[in-house]
């Protein structure tokens, strides 16, 4: 299927079901099993914008790498932003507020 995240800049994501599982017990939300890398932040301004961001937070050496992080801060719940951080089980404590 194709998610889109954050109209405004029209990030598409693919999501591939691989398998159906057959549970014992009846599950009422959807769950995670695996995936990578972070989101990107809320209005970075699409790829070419998430491309600038990281170069910047990628060099502690530009003038608006403080600031930069800040900024993405919004998203992270005060965490320093990493491109790689994924973590299934904060993913599934967000999924389980969705009701199916």
């Amino acid at each position: 299927m194709l998610y889109e995240y954050d109209f405004g800049d029209s990030w598409y994501h693919e999501i591939i079901v691989e398998d159906k599982v057959i549970c014992t017990q009846e599950i009422h939300v959807p769950i995670c099993l695996d995936g990578e890398r972070n989101r990107p932040p809320e209005d970075v301004g699409g790829t070419g914008g998430y491309e600038d961001f990281l170069s910047i937070i990628g060099n502690p050496q530009n003038i608006e790498y403080e600031e930069t992080l800040e900024w993405a801060e919004k998203d992270t719940g005060g965490r320093k932003f990493d491109p790689e951080y994924f973590y299934r089980r904060e993913i599934n404590s967000r999924l389980a507020k969705v009701k199916c």
